[in-house]
């Protein structure tokens, strides 16, 4: 299922608000920052049925301790997907008690 995602399932969640379903089951109500593909980080031999790699930015909503992990996310045309690895990651001049999360597709 993970293969089957690609930046525009995010894309339309970009600005808006989503839920990380976390694995001891809470929900993190998180904001889509940024949905960025990287062209150049493409194999060259690429078909063109593999998709582009991406980046999805986050910020979370709440408090929370989660440093990284797999989560689950409701996308569009998908549904539920489970195991999607959320890595924390630090934003300059963003205060510390803000979650910045990022998502990594190669």
């Amino acid at each position: 299922m993970l293969d089957r995602i690609h930046a525009d399932h995010f894309r339309s969640l970009q600005g808006g608000t989503s839920t990380l379903f976390l694995p001891d089951g809470a929900r993190l109500p998180v904001q889509v920052l940024a949905v960025t593909e990287y062209p150049r980080a493409r194999r060259h031999d690429a078909g063109a049925e593999e998709r582009m790699p991406f980046t999805v930015d986050l910020t979370a909503l709440e408090p929370t301790r989660l440093l990284d992990g797999p989560c689950g996310v409701d996308l569009p045309e998908l549904g539920r997907v489970e195991g999607i690895w959320i890595s924390r990651v630090a934003v300059p001049g963003t205060p510390p008690e803000i979650a910045s999360f990022q998502i990594v597709f190669a």
